[in-house]
C-alpha cells in the first residue's frame, strides 16, 4: 500500500521518497513508490503531473492501494535509474494541483447546496482540462441557479476550513453525508460546515476562501436531469479575462460602451434585416428586368449569371417560363470550380434531361418533373451547346 502524502498535506508540493518497482506496462514504465504527493486519477478527477527526479510523469494510477507513476520518458535507462530501494525526489505541478482543488471544493458547495434546497443528488462529476460539469438528478432553472452560485459565493467569502474526517463504522451509521457510490472500507468525509458533507478521496483547499471564486456558467437538460458547467478559481479569473477581451473588441467595432453592447447589436440587427429587405425587393425587380431582356423568339433559354445564386436562381428561371417558353435553365458559377445549375419546364418532364446532362458534365442532382437542380463541371460554351440541342430535339419530339 502507498502512503498517500496528499491526504496528510493537500498543498505538499515536493516529497522523497523509496523506489518500490519500475515495470514496463503498454509501452510505458510505471514506477512505484512507497509514498507519493501525486493525486491518481479517481473520483471525476484526472491526476497529477510533475517529476519524479527531473524525468517527467504523465499520469498516476491506483490499484489495489498500490500508486504507479507513468513515466513519459521511453527510455531504457528508467530501469536503471529507478532500481529498488533508490531515493528519489518528486515534485508535482502545483498550479494544475490547487486549481483541481479549487475547482473540486468548489463542486461539493454547489453539490450540497442543490442538495439542500432541491433534494437532488450530484450523480455524474467530470473535472476536464477546461471545465468542471456536475449532473444533477433533477430540474434547476436558470434564476434558480443563479441563486445557488450567489450562495456558493458567499461560502467562499466566510474562507470556512474544509474538514476532513476518517469516522468509525459506528460513527458513519448516524452520519448523514452525501455519496454517489458504496464505499468499502475506511471512509474519507470532506465537510464544508454549514453547506456540505459528502465522501470525498481528492485532496481539497484547506479554506474555502483559496477558491476564489465559483462561476456557474451553464445549464442544459441532461437525462432527465441537468448539467451544470462550472468554473473556479483561476479558470473563473482566466474566463473572464477572454470575455473581457471580447466585450472590449465588440464594443471598439460597434463604438458602444462595454455595457451598451446588447443594445447596439439590437440596432444592428435591425439595420441588417432592413437593409436585406431591401436588397431582397431589388433583386426581385433585377430578376423580372433579366427576364424581361430575352428575346421572345428564343423558346429554350440558358443563362449563366454571376448576380443571381441559391434561390434567386429558381425565382429567374420561374419568371422565364412565365412568357410560355419550352424550358429554361440557369447556371452559376465558373469554368474552373465548377457550376450549381437549375433546370425548368412546364411543357416537359425533364428528370431525363437532367440524367444525361449530368453523366455528360460529371454533374449530380435530382428533383421533380418540372424543375431539377444541381452542380456540374464543364465549359459554359459547351453546356450551353448540351442544352440548346438537347432540349431542342426534346422540344420537337414532343410535339410531333
Amino acid at each position: 500500500m502507498t502512503e498517500k502524502l496528499f491526504y496528510s498535506d493537500s498543498h505538499l508540493k515536493e516529497f522523497t521518497a523509496e523506489v518500490v518497482s519500475c515495470e514496463k506496462r503498454d509501452g510505458h514504465y510505471e514506477v512505484e513508490l512507497d509514498r507519493t504527493a501525486f493525486f491518481p486519477e479517481g473520483g471525476g478527477q484526472y491526476a497529477d503531473t510533475g517529476t519524479l527526479d527531473e524525468m517527467q510523469v504523465c499520469d498516476v494510477q491506483e490499484k489495489d492501494g498500490r500508486i504507479f507513476h507513468i513515466m513519459e520518458d521511453k527510455s531504457e535507462q528508467i530501469p536503471e535509474y529507478f532500481t529498488v530501494g533508490r531515493s528519489v525526489s518528486g515534485r508535482i505541478n502545483w498550479e494544475e494541483r490547487f486549481m483541481k482543488m479549487q475547482q473540486h471544493t468548489g463542486e461539493h458547495i454547489v453539490s450540497g447546496l442543490v442538495h439542500a434546497r432541491f433534494g437532488y443528488n450530484n450523480v455524474g462529476f467530470h473535472l476536464g482540462s477546461e471545465d468542471c460539469t456536475m449532473d444533477f438528478n433533477g430540474i434547476i432553472t436558470k434564476e434558480e441557479l443563479q441563486e445557488i452560485e450567489r450562495e456558493a459565493n458567499r461560502a467562499v467569502w466566510k474562507n470556512l476550513p474544509a474538514e476532513v474526517l476518517y469516522p468509525t463504522e459506528e460513527e458513519l451509521a448516524s452520519m448523514e453525508y452525501r455519496s454517489k457510490i458504496e464505499i468499502e472500507g475506511q471512509v474519507r468525509i470532506v465537510v464544508i460546515p454549514g453547506y456540505d458533507v459528502c465522501a470525498c478521496c481528492a485532496p481539497h483547499v484547506k479554506y474555502t476562501g483559496e477558491i476564489g471564486l465559483i462561476k456557474l456558467t451553464g445549464v442544459q437538460k441532461y437525462k432527465g436531469g441537468v448539467r451544470v458547467t462550472m468554473l473556479c478559481g483561476v479558470r473563473a479569473l482566466l474566463d473572464y479575462e477572454a470575455k473581457q477581451r471580447e466585450t472590449q473588441s465588440v464594443s471598439a467595432m460597434l463604438c458602444a460602451r462595454e455595457n451598451e453592447i446588447a443594445e447596439a447589436v439590437e440596432h444592428l440587427r435591425q439595420e441588417c434585416g432592413e437593409l436585406k429587405q431591401e436588397i431582397s425587393e431589388k433583386e426581385k425587380k433585377l430578376i423580372q428586368y433579366r427576364a424581361d431582356m430575352i428575346p421572345a423568339e428564343e423558346q429554350v433559354v440558358c443563362i449563366f449569371t454571376d448576380e443571381f445564386a441559391g434561390e434567386s436562381m429558381r425565382h429567374l428561371m420561374n419568371r422565364v417560363l412565365e412568357k410560355d417558353r419550352v424550358l429554361c435553365a440557369v447556371f452559376s458559377g465558373g469554368d474552373r470550380d465548377g457550376y450549381r445549375y437549375v433546370i425548368g419546364s412546364r411543357e416537359m418532364d425533364v428528370r431525363s434531361l437532367a440524367g444525361e446532362f449530368n453523366h455528360a458534365f460529371d454533374g449530380r442532382g435530382g428533383g421533380r418533373p418540372e424543375m431539377v437542380q444541381g452542380t456540374v463541371r464543364g465549359t459554359e460554351d459547351e453546356m450551353r451547346k448540351w442544352i440548346l440541342q438537347k432540349a431542342g430535339n426534346n422540344s420537337h419530339e414532343s410535339n410531333s
